[in-house]
C-alpha cells in the first residue's frame, strides 16, 4: 500500500510538472527567451509546490534546446509546419515527443495521456484529438517495442 502511495505522488509530481511545462512553453512561444528565465519565473507558480521540480526544468531545458530537431521530428507526422500550430498543442506534442524519444522509463501511455489530458484542459475543442493522433503516430514510431 505504502509503495502505491507513493508512486501515485510522484505521478501527480509529474503531471503538475508537466502543466506548468506546458504553460512556460507556451509563454516560450509567444515571447521567447532563456529556458533558464522561464524556470526563474515559474519559481513561484501557485502549483510549484506540488510539482516535481527537477522534471519541470529537465522538460524546459531539453525541449527549449533541441526545439529545431522535435520540431523536425514533429513534421512528417503532423499536417501543416510546426510554426503553424496552434501553441497549445505544440507545446503538449513537444513534451510528449520529448518523453517518448528520450525518456523510457516514462510509458508510452503515460506520455500520450498527459499530453492530451493537458490538451484537453488548456487547448482548443478538439485539439485533444489532433495531438492524440499525432502522438500514437510517434510511438508507434520510437516505442514500437512497448506496442
Amino acid at each position: 500500500m505504502k509503495e502505491s502511495a507513493s508512486l501515485r505522488a510522484f505521478s501527480r509530481q509529474r503531471s503538475v510538472a508537466r502543466k506548468l511545462a506546458l504553460q512556460a512553453l507556451y509563454r516560450w512561444q509567444i515571447n521567447e527567451c532563456p529556458w533558464q528565465d522561464l524556470v526563474q519565473e515559474f519559481a513561484t507558480a501557485e502549483d510549484m509546490p506540488r510539482a516535481d521540480r527537477d522534471y519541470f526544468r529537465e522538460l524546459l531545458e531539453a525541449i527549449c534546446a533541441s526545439r529545431e530537431t522535435l520540431d523536425a521530428q514533429l513534421a512528417p507526422l503532423i499536417d501543416r509546419t510546426p510554426a503553424l500550430l496552434d501553441p497549445v498543442e505544440h507545446a503538449a506534442l513537444l513534451i510528449g515527443l520529448y518523453e517518448l524519444a528520450h525518456r523510457p522509463e516514462v510509458p508510452y501511455r503515460v506520455a500520450i495521456n498527459e499530453a492530451v489530458a493537458l490538451t484537453k484542459r488548456f487547448g482548443a475543442t478538439d485539439g485533444h484529438k489532433y495531438v492524440n493522433a499525432v502522438l500514437d503516430r510517434a510511438a508507434r514510431q520510437l516505442r514500437s517495442d512497448e506496442l
